[in-house]
């Protein structure tokens, strides 16, 4: 439906128009204003595609009131309507970018000419507006999907290089040298705030949210110059918990790590983001790492780190004679400094929970908060603890062994054939039954290469067949290997193949020839 806004002092005027409109042209509908100030009023309620403006008008002149409506609608359409065809009138209107124009009194067949051309433009251009915005919603999908990816590779692999450049262009997040993670424990259900939680992430334009692993959301962080580090974190941490519920039983928790300015220590943030949410019951419900004291005392700051390193390490490989033995270390030495029992058995839940979260990324759900240590002495807490760690070495060896032999085979197929694609490690999860971390580790331990790197090998080759036909546009190529931007593809394309994709189509059919 095309909007029409006829402006003229005398309404015989209008209503003649309005009656020629009518009766020529179908799927229109038409208001009318009696002069310039109403004019000016009604285009901002009606939104017009096109206005018919009559330049003599008492108080606000047509041209005057074009010169207003034009500065907040610069592309609407006007057809200048006089009484005097004079080259000064003519000039002005091309200065303000009307379209037409048309000198009283009219035949109805040049009105009717005049109007199927500005018509035929509006529509030219709607269509482009409705590809460009289609377009553009496909690609802030694809880029959402590949923003999640990555915060997967940062956090449990290493991205390749190509991406993580181009993405940080793409998705014009303003990227400084330091960042940090945070992680946000959500209640079960949860899952459908997920976008609630993205929205208000991506409002603050630095930061990349990764997928919801179990009942963790990691979120990268990058730290904003005009801001401190705890007063940006604190911000981020209570806009997320502005969702949290009335119920106390259904709350979110967001625990923070250390800043560092190397993405190889962006894991480590991470690890120190899932350390910080250990105590859940703090009332203001987020928690920084660094306020945190150490889970067993009389180390330094850096061999806590590496021992908390190690201990994430051994959960995540399964290493459970090295994580009882780490464990029981624990609780003898703090038996030996005269710890009280309730506060080792503290301790050792903290453990417990964090191996939980662990196991969590994987996709196995452990729920540690139900285990109820009511040891009475040192001997008994060890032998529930040994009970515990054999329940969680349970789950972990039921999930592993319900992998299939050939699961690296179906999910590179996978890929193969949906390559073109927005695929995602969730998308391959669903296909395999498995989490998007252990798919993401899995493939990188078997294959020696990253799930993102062998998606990009499969697309450019996929390319490179598609350049020996050359009936087909590189623009065509980008879209049909699952690309939707032709300058993101040809950079990927040169980082590869070492030339643009123009220099290589271009050897490729000279040999040809």
């Amino acid at each position: 439906m095309i909007k029409i806004l006829l402006v003229d002092d005398e309404q015989i005027e209008r209503d003649g128009l309005e009656a020629i409109l009518k009766k020529n042209f179908n799927d229109i509908t038409i208001q009318q204003a009696k002069n310039g100030r109403v004019a000016i009023e009604l285009v901002s309620e009606f939104q017009p595609d096109l206005v018919f403006m009559d330049i003599q008008m008492p108080g606000i002149t047509g041209i005057e009131a074009i010169e207003t409506i034009k500065s907040d609608y610069p592309d609407l359409k006007f057809i200048l309507v006089t009484a005097y065809a004079t080259f000064d009138y003519a000039k002005e209107a091309m200065k303000l970018g009307v379209v037409d124009y048309l000198v009283k009194p009219s035949r109805v067949k040049e009105i009717v000419d005049t109007v199927e051309k500005v018509l035929e433009q509006i529509k030219v251009e709607q269509k482009r507006l409705e590809v460009n915005k289609q377009q553009q919603y496909t690609l802030q999908k694809a880029m959402s999907l590949f923003q999640t990816d990555v915060v997967t590779q940062l956090l449990f692999d290493h991205v390749h290089e190509i991406h993580l450049e181009e993405l940080l262009e793409m998705v014009d997040i303003q990227s400084t040298a330091e960042k940090f993670v945070i992680s946000v424990i959500v209640p079960n259900g949860f899952e459908a705030c997920y976008s609630a939680v993205r929205e208000k992430v991506s409002k603050t334009g630095s930061a990349w949210v990764g997928a919801l692993y179990g009942r963790q959301l990691p979120i990268i962080v990058f730290r904003k110059k005009n801001q401190s580090f705890r007063n940006q974190a604190t911000m981020l941490a209570r806009e997320i918990l502005s969702l949290n519920s009335s119920s106390e039983d259904n709350k979110l928790f967001v625990g923070i790590g250390t800043v560092y300015s190397s993405l190889d220590q962006i894991r480590q943030s991470y690890q120190e983001s899932l350390v910080a949410t250990r105590d859940t019951s703090i009332p203001r419900s987020f928690q920084f790492y660094d306020e945190l004291p150490a889970l067993v005392s009389g180390f330094d700051e850096e061999t806590t780190k590496q021992n908390e390193q190690q201990y994430f390490e051994y959960i995540r490989n399964g290493e459970w004679d090295e994580i009882f033995h780490r464990i029981t270390t624990i609780i003898d030495r703090l038996e030996q400094e005269g710890t009280m029992l309730k506060q080792t058995q503290q301790k050792v839940m903290e453990l417990f929970w964090i191996a939980s979260r662990v196991l969590s990324e994987m996709g196995i759900e452990s729920d540690v908060q139900l285990y109820s240590f009511k040891s009475t002495d040192y001997r008994q807490l060890r032998a529930e603890t040994s009970h515990l760690l054999e329940r969680l070495r349970k789950s972990h060896e039921e999930n592993h062994a319900a992998m299939e032999a050939d699961i690296i085979q179906h999910i590179k197929q996978y890929i193969i054939d949906h390559a073109h694609k927005d695929i995602s490690l969730e998308a391959i999860g669903r296909e395999v039954g498995l989490s998007p971390i252990y798919i993401s580790k899995i493939f990188k331990e078997q294959l020696g290469i990253n799930y993102i790197h062998f998606l990009t090998e499969c697309r450019i080759e996929k390319a490179k067949k598609l350049m020996r036909d050359p009936s087909k546009s590189l623009k065509e190529i980008t879209f049909e290997v699952g690309y939707h931007d032709p300058n993101y593809f040809s950079k990927v394309f040169k980082k590869i193949c070492h030339s643009s994709p123009k220099e290589y189509r271009k050897k490729l059919l000279s040999k040809v020839e």
